[in-house]
């Protein structure tokens, strides 16, 4: 790029031209960035929609008998706990007798029947006592759905 001259102030021409630099931001390699980054996204957002849709087996609930030895253990509307029909008076109980049921062979299951209306915080306390007592099988007692 030339300098003109002509177009300075008299007296100026043989100053140095610092004090005219330019003020003006070169969004050039701002948008060639963008651009890029652009290409990388258009390329990306089907790879990541893809892994999203996937097809899940098809099962029905089949309904299973309780065994004998199955440990059926509540959790009413309010998070109290039961043991088959015997109401816990604290979550120290409940582990103890989960730390008992753990250490007999084999193993029975633990079922776990909430009420629908009960805190998750409540059922998560029970999933995580068996857990501690090192329960290796936990179920989960739904009712069936209603045919219409």
């Amino acid at each position: 790029m030339a300098i003109n001259f002509d177009a300075m102030e008299p007296g100026l021409a043989g100053q140095d031209s610092d004090d005219s630099m330019l003020s003006e931001i070169n969004t050039t390699p701002l948008v060639d960035v963008m651009l890029v980054l652009l290409i990388i996204f258009l390329i990306t957002i089907p790879v990541v929609n893809a892994a999203v849709a996937v097809n899940l087996p098809r099962e029905t609930n089949q309904l299973r008998q309780a065994l004998p030895e199955t440990v059926i253990v509540s959790v009413d509307a309010n998070g109290s706990n039961y043991w088959f029909d015997a109401k816990l008076a604290s979550n120290d109980l409940l582990q103890e007798r989960l730390a008992r049921v753990a250490r007999q062979q084999p193993q029975p299951e633990v079922h776990i029947r909430a009420d629908a209306r009960s805190d998750y915080a409540a059922v998560a306390r029970v999933v995580y006592a068996c857990q501690v007592a090192g329960i290796a099988r936990i179920g989960f007692l739904t009712e069936p759905p209603v045919s219409p």
